[in-house]
């Protein structure tokens, strides 16, 4: 299992990130769907500054649009996922993530992809947090009620399990949410889950069974 999950954006350290693809030739899909609450002028431009960050580096990239494979269409979904060494997935609305994760049948296939090491993870804030086991008390930093259109309406507050903890982003950080992640920071200690809190520069670094924290 591969992953690099960082608090905020790329972290201090993206090069330990890409280090987790084995390929020559790098193509990441880049996954934008926790901000479709928000218009999407606004992502079309975040995704070209990461397209045109990861082409400084020599990496291809393409916009992985999780809706397009809503209403039964994981197959498909399965082979474009084939296609990618690494997935980066942009952070938003945690709760709006995990539901496009679910009716696209995302969580399924990259929970087998991980485990068999067939490729690497990358995502920050919500993209790292849906990681967790639980999303329980992200609803003080996240509005869990928010439903883009073609979404379904239902809460999921399992996160995907594939970290035993919950992930809590922006932790003592220059950040506007990081006062809420100290709610949900205390939440968790008061519900007895365990978590790692991350500091906006720091990122968990999973590599083959060997895991530690990058800043």
């Amino acid at each position: 299992m591969r992953m690099y999950l960082s608090s905020y954006s790329w972290g201090n350290k993206p090069e330990k990130m890409f280090e987790l693809v084995v390929s020559n030739k790098k193509h990441v899909g880049i996954i934008a769907n926790a901000a479709d609450q928000f218009p999407e002028d606004g992502i079309i431009e975040r995704l070209k500054q990461d397209q045109t960050y990861l082409a400084a580096l020599g990496i291809t990239s393409e916009r992985l649009d999780l809706r397009d494979y809503f209403g039964g269409k994981k197959e498909e979904l399965q082979k474009k996922l084939e296609q990618f060494d690494l997935v980066w997935v942009r952070g938003g609305n945690v709760f709006v993530l995990r539901r496009a994760m679910k009716q696209s049948g995302f969580n399924e296939i990259i929970t087998e992809l991980l485990k068999n090491d067939e490729i690497a993870y990358g995502g920050f804030s919500a993209g790292a947090c849906v990681m967790g086991s639980t999303l329980h008390g992200l609803e003080l930093v996240d509005n869990a009620h928010v439903v883009p259109r073609g979404y379904i309406s239902d809460i999921i507050w399992d996160g995907l399990n594939i970290l035993p903890y919950a992930f809590a982003p922006h932790y003592n950080s220059d950040h506007p949410e990081s006062s809420m992640i100290n709610e949900a920071v205390e939440y968790f200690e008061k519900h007895h889950i365990p978590y790692k809190a991350l500091r906006d520069g720091e990122a968990i670094l999973i590599n083959r069974g060997q895991e530690s924290v990058v800043s």
